[in-house]
């Protein structure tokens, strides 16, 4: 009787076991899935405006430092610097907003309608030659600097940030330092007045403060927008 009673009590403790490793398994199963429901999702430029807006500023970014290497002049070392600061910057925004750290897609103006004549030279030479345009600051100007005030240039061209901070400014690879430019988003008839500060790789890249002042909440490219050359 003491030897059935003494095997009675292992075979219940092997079956408390296995039913607890049985258990455990369970729950290690439906963690491990609920962990993987919750893991974040990554967007790329393709799937969101907001990555796409946020690829398209590095992109430019990108882009004025590959002008500025391939020409270098006396400034181009400090310049090099300011823009790889706003890159890193650009690429923290990128993974607070899901989206993929380093993401870059440069800005296109290739499929954008005839500009007007004064500023026909603005389609291509803007973003063609910007290895020069973006050194110089005033190649690719006979085209955009030379356009009359109050006159529509840079036809079709999205608008999106450059990730610097300061005063509401502009940069440009069409038109001087001192030129003044008018920038309306046509998505929320918001617009905002500033002065080409310095060079990039698009016809108009604003500044936080200048973009804050015509975006739609959560975007950071302007799709449909009017730039107006006005002094």
């Amino acid at each position: 009787m003491s030897r059935r009673r003494t095997l009675s009590t292992k075979k219940k403790l092997a079956l408390l076991v296995s039913a607890a490793t049985v258990a455990g398994g369970g729950a290690f199963v439906m963690a491990s899935t609920s962990n993987a429901s919750q893991a974040p999702t990554v967007k790329s430029a393709a799937d969101s405006t907001v990555c796409q807006g946020l690829a398209t500023a590095l992109g430019n970014n990108q882009k004025f430092i590959d002008g500025q290497k391939a020409s270098p002049d006396a400034q181009s070392a400090a310049r090099i610097a300011n823009r790889e600061a706003v890159i890193a910057q650009i690429k923290v925004q990128q993974e607070a907003s899901g989206c993929v750290a380093g993401e870059s897609a440069q800005d296109s103006q290739a499929a954008q309608p005839s500009a007007p004549a004064a500023g026909a030279g603005n389609a291509g030479a803007g973003n063609a030659g910007n290895e020069n345009a973006g050194n110089t600051g005033n190649a690719g100007n006979a085209g955009g600097g030379g356009a009359a005030s109050g006159q529509q240039v840079c036809n079709g061209s999205t608008v999106t940030l450059s990730g610097e901070g300061g005063a509401p400014a502009a940069s440009s690879n069409q038109f001087p330092a001192g030129t003044k430019l008018k920038v309306t988003n046509l998505d929320n008839n918001k617009s905002t007045t500033v002065e080409v500060t310095s060079v990039s790789g698009s016809c108009a890249l604003l500044n936080n403060a200048a973009f804050e002042q015509v975006r739609e909440p959560g975007k950071f490219l302007i799709r449909r927008a009017v730039i107006e050359k006005v002094g």
